[in-house]
């Protein structure tokens, strides 16, 4: 049974239709299920994501950016100032 739209062109297809009228496809030369799936643009079972990611990204690691010094400076600076104030 041909599916109700061409998976090669997306031209409407009869119920009864040995071929797609507007690309020639068929069950022999494309709409099978194999090539209805290929036309999803789903990736392959094989797909390897961290390839993926490696080939768009490169290699590279994201390095954390910020003042994480300068936190860990404020909070030793009020430890010693509220040390200093408990002393008193």
């Amino acid at each position: 049974m041909p599916p109700e739209i061409c998976p090669n062109c997306g031209a409407e297809i009869s119920p009864n239709a040995k071929a797609c009228r507007e690309c020639g496809s068929s069950e022999e030369t494309g709409w099978g299920e194999k090539a209805h799936a290929d036309n999803l643009g789903l990736p392959d079972e094989d797909f390897d994501y961290d390839d993926f990611v490696k080939r768009e990204f490169g290699e590279k690691k994201p390095v954390p950016r910020g003042l994480g010094w300068f936190w860990w400076l404020v909070a030793l600076i009020l430890l010693v100032v509220f040390a200093a104030l408990l002393l008193h």
